[in-house]
């Protein structure tokens, strides 16, 4: 009694389903890939610089407070 398919055939297809069944989760799976850019990278900086005229100030208030000045 034979139908259709024999009994090797549904061997077949039913391996074959379970392989395809088996990487669909892999198809699935999300891939992150990291490259490097062509173009350099800029950093802007936005500092205020007031070392500079600190320090002069303080320059000269020593220049004018030595015990060289008299003032003292």
């Amino acid at each position: 009694m034979t139908t259709g398919l024999n009994q090797r055939t549904l061997a077949r297809l039913a391996l074959a389903l379970l392989w395809a069944l088996a990487w669909l989760p892999a198809a699935c799976t999300p891939v992150v890939q990291v490259e490097m850019s062509d173009k350099p990278i800029t950093i802007n900086l936005n500092v205020k610089i007031e070392h500079e005229i600190r320090v002069k100030v303080e320059k000269e208030l020593d220049n004018l407070f030595t015990k060289e000045s008299g003032l003292f």
